[in-house]
């Protein structure tokens, strides 16, 4: 296998999913990308960023201001270094923003549920709201496998972090 080229298709499948996902720029997907791949241990630099992204920098400091906003990522400072070491953020954190979405969206059915109960006249509707309360439990199940899957991934983080 060849370590160099899976590295880069994998950066690139990332970007191709965090553009989409986020609705942000190809640079800033790519850098999300490129620091869950490179920066696990140690974090990357403003200028390894600049260096490895071939970006100017001026595209790297808004596309990182971008995603530190956007809380897709962090930074470190060491003592002594005045660098910043950037770094994806965790993955209980990234996971976060599909509970808000969730909880959006359940506003939206309790909503849906409460206009369709008065509102309801002809048997398209009552299925409709059949189908609103059927959805309804769809996401309160996937709401309780993303808690799940947040507290498994923050107790192993909280174990790596406090194996360094």
């Amino acid at each position: 296998m060849d370590i160099q080229k899976e590295k880069n298709e994998i950066r690139e499948m990332f970007g191709d999913h965090f553009e989409k996902l986020y609705n942000i720029p190809p640079l800033a997907a790519r850098i999300i990308g490129v620091l869950i791949i490179d920066a696990c241990k140690s974090g990357l630099t403003f200028e390894s960023l600049v260096e490895t992204m071939g970006a100017s920098k001026s595209s790297i400091s808004t596309n990182l201001n971008l995603l530190l906003k956007m809380e897709k990522i962090t930074y470190f400072t060491i003592c002594g270094d005045r660098k910043k070491y950037f770094k994806a953020a965790d993955l209980s954190k990234r996971l976060d923003s599909y509970l808000q979405l969730l909880a959006s969206e359940m506003a939206i059915i309790n909503r849906m549920i409460v206009y369709r109960e008065h509102t309801a006249s002809c048997p398209e509707e009552k299925c409709n709201l059949e189908n609103v309360k059927a959805y309804k439990e769809h996401v309160n199940e996937v709401e309780k496998i993303f808690l799940n899957t947040i507290q498994k991934f923050q107790e192993t983080e909280i174990k790596n972090k406090n194996n360094q």
